[in-house]
């Protein structure tokens, strides 16, 4: 995983440095992604909400249910806990900076480096348990703050640190397909929360 967001898979050396990706991927904004199968720009407004709980509580069973959850299938690639780990942080990332297009005008995301962040974290050594508990609760969190949008905010503008603009709904697309791209990475299932409603 790379800076500021960007879904590939974890790849490295085999003291489980990961090589960064510098690739950018707001091209999901336009089509269809080959990989994971999700096609986010058709996702619309009043789906967003329940696309990120759906793949939240897939997220969850993961982590408290697969036997190998600590396991990494590969020298240098990210087990199911690292992917986990780094789901919630971005879910928590999300809600930050929906509430700053909320409430600043036009502002500008600081830098997320997400290898330093899972070095620092420590993603590898953390609890499943505990990490399935904070990213549901940082969803929920998530969930909730995109239904509480005002029609005339979803076309509010920010940018990122590398110059990429967003608006409420692209920004939202564009995580969306995050999460659901380390699914990919992890289960080799295709847009599962596509096809997954509410129960």
């Amino acid at each position: 995983m790379a800076r500021d967001d960007a879904p590939s898979e974890q790849d490295g050396d085999q003291d489980g440095a990961a090589t960064p990706d510098d690739k950018d991927w707001t091209w999901v904004l336009q089509r269809r992604c080959d990989e994971c199968g999700a096609e986010v720009s058709t996702v619309g407004r009043d789906e967003l909400g329940e696309r990120f709980f759906v793949a939240a509580e897939e997220w969850v069973a993961i982590l408290e249910e697969n036997p190998a959850v600590e396991v990494r299938p590969a020298p240098g690639v990210w087990s199911p806990l690292e992917y986990g780990a780094h789901v919630r942080d971005v879910y928590a990332m999300t809600s930050e900076r929906l509430d700053l297009l909320l409430t600043a005008d036009d502002p500008v995301f600081a830098n997320w480096d997400q290898d330093e962040a899972a070095r620092e974290g420590r993603y590898a050594e953390q609890d499943p348990e505990q990490v399935a508990d904070e990213l549901e609760a940082a969803a929920q969190r998530l969930v909730s703050e995109i239904a509480e949008i005002e029609p005339g905010a979803w076309g509010r503008t920010g940018t990122r640190s590398n110059g990429s603009p967003f608006t409420v709904e692209t920004l939202l697309q564009y995580v969306l397909h995050d999460v659901v791209h380390h699914l990919w990475d992890v289960t080799g299932q295709q847009d599962a929360a596509a096809s997954l409603q509410l129960g």
